[in-house]
């Protein structure tokens, strides 16, 4: 259902777009491209976008096992938020930020970006002390951070219980107030309508089989459900599966795949004029432009490709929704979901070249994917096109895990979207 239902959205969306729309929906491989980018998700579809773009590169197609957008694209829960604690990190996820504040305008598609701010709740002593780091560790990298008391942040987000009572009393809050959220589909049509119009070929039900290689060891290639098409760069940008990719390039990866849990409230009139996240309670919390309550959850304790997850951990996230904002007691729950994530050992990002001469590779992103779609599409494209890393994404190669030039983003990354 969410298939075709996602067709009608596009067909009414790109109403007067016909040409396009039988491009991406229709289009079959050519034989040999000069770059083939696997995942037609934001990732892959921004990569592409960029590519053609500023680039100037044309002989471009995006391979997508099942439908545009359909994977952790469409199964998030649309934040965006730049509040991470090493240089590293914050350069990309900042980046990421500065794209999203104009992309409508660049795509020419409302993706519904809103800056209503993210707030993360302190509940103790550690929290008071690690949000605060990051307060002063973000204001030095000119990320926009503050700290509110727990006063401050009821009037802020008014739905907010601050009872000295309660099991996580709140102690403090740290504000991203640039923080928000878009439209996720949306994102994902914007781009792969621009990459379209710059002459990118969109091939959808097209899974990636085999990954072939020259007599020197360099990428010629890949088998696909749909034959065998040539390719001189290949970039791998397939969020969850990752791994199995790598493995038919002989190429073992540093990453566990997890399902990320979510789910969403029955519609109601606006109420929650913000983001919140609690990392102690496992749980974060916005109101979509449907009017649903958007709430997430942790990631499963076990290695899955499961897009369902366990029910434990809704159960302990919606405990903690109900404890912190107590009015939302009654509502009723839709749907669930999980996205599946691809984890590295110290929660940071992979967007590097890789031993195998031709092949680039992003993965790695855990929780934090779809808040750095432009940024990562944006730097991917110019390592790819250049064979050499952007300075943004420098930091975030294959070979931190041999030296020990670790990211360790877990305190910021771990647990919340």
């Amino acid at each position: 259902m969410r298939k075709f239902s996602g067709f009608a959205v596009v067909k009414e969306a790109f109403n007067g777009h016909k040409g396009w729309e039988n491009q991406w929906r229709h289009a079959e491989p050519k034989k040999s491209y000069d770059i083939i980018i696997v995942g037609a998700g934001g990732h892959g579809l921004a990569t592409a976008y960029y590519l053609a773009k500023e680039h100037g590169l044309k002989n471009i197609a995006v391979l997508e096992k099942g439908w545009l957008g359909g994977g952790n694209t469409g199964r998030n829960t649309t934040i965006i938020r730049s509040n991470y604690l090493y240089d590293e990190s914050a350069g990309i996820y900042n980046h990421a930020v500065k794209l999203w504040e104009g992309l409508s305008q660049e795509l020419n598609y409302n993706i519904m970006f809103s800056q209503r701010g993210v707030m993360m709740l302190a509940h103790n002593v550690h929290d008071v002390q690690v949000f605060k780091r990051h307060i002063h560790a973000n204001r030095l990298n000119g990320v926009d951070n503050n700290w509110l008391t727990p006063e401050e942040a009821k009037a802020y987000c008014p739905p907010l219980n601050i009872s000295k009572d309660a099991r996580y009393p709140v102690m403090g809050a740290a504000l991203q107030r640039k923080g928000g959220v878009a439209r996720h589909d949306a994102v994902a049509w914007g781009y792969a309508r621009g990459a379209s119009e710059l002459g990118v070929d969109i091939i959808q039900n097209c899974e990636v089989k085999g990954i072939r290689r020259d007599a020197s060891g360099a990428v010629s290639g890949v088998e696909t459900t749909k034959g065998e098409i040539s390719c001189k760069k290949l970039g791998l940008v397939a969020a969850g599966h990752t791994s199995v990719l790598m493995q038919m390039a002989d190429v073992q990866m540093p990453l566990e795949s997890f399902p990320l849990q979510a789910l969403v409230s029955e519609p109601v009139k606006p109420i929650f004029p913000c983001v919140v996240m609690s990392n102690t309670v496992h749980a974060y919390i916005s109101q979509s432009d449907k009017g649903e309550l958007v709430i997430g959850a942790g990631t499963d304790q076990y290695t899955s490709y499961s897009q369902t997850g366990g029910l434990q951990i809704l159960s302990h996230t919606l405990d903690a929704i109900c404890e912190m904002f107590p009015q939302f007691r009654r509502m009723k729950m839709l749907r669930s979901w999980g996205g599946i994530v691809d984890v590295t050992p110290d929660r940071s990002p992979i967007l590097a070249k890789t031993p195998v001469k031709g092949l680039y590779v992003n993965c790695g992103w855990g929780t934090g994917g779809f808040k750095a779609t432009p940024g990562s599409g944006h730097v991917f494209a110019h390592t790819i096109a250049r064979d050499e890393p952007h300075e943004i994404n420098a930091g975030f190669h294959l070979d931190r895990f041999k030296n020990g030039r670790l990211i360790d983003e877990a305190a910021a990354a771990a647990v919340a979207h």
